[in-house]
């Protein structure tokens, strides 16, 4: 398990949901290994490779909700690919989780963008400037 502020990652979800005209709901973060997210995904999404996030949106109405499950194996390995601080981008991970929960999508090349520069507003929200 990652060491992190749940009163304050909670804090945080809340704020950027708000921020898209949102509510926190049950939302469940599962953390786990490449192994285990490459079984997800081969079982739930047929999907035959390894990812950073999983999101299954469970959300109704303005409400969010879901299970998101995140690989620290692969989130470590893109900290050092991005030299990046593990710290942040477990972070940009658990928002990204969150932002598609909130209906934002990275499915081409101009979304990817819109969606890291999304990532980086709201790490700025919990952070300051990133």
């Amino acid at each position: 398990m990652p060491a992190i502020d749940k009163k304050q990652i909670s804090a945080w979800i809340k704020s950027v949901a708000v921020k898209y005209s949102k509510r926190a709901g049950d939302i469940a973060y599962v953390f786990c290994n490449d192994e285990k997210i490459l079984e997800v995904n081969r079982q739930y999404l047929d999907h035959d490779y390894y990812t950073d996030i999983i999101t299954f949106d469970y959300s109704e109405g303005k409400t969010i909700s879901g299970d998101i499950f995140i690989s620290l194996d692969t989130v470590k390995s893109n900290s050092e690919q991005f030299e990046s601080a593990y710290d942040i981008e477990l972070r940009r991970v658990i928002i990204h989780g969150i932002l598609h929960l909130c209906g934002q999508d990275d499915k081409t090349t101009e979304l990817r963008a819109q969606m890291t520069a999304k990532e980086n507003d709201a790490l700025s929200m919990l952070l300051g400037n990133v």
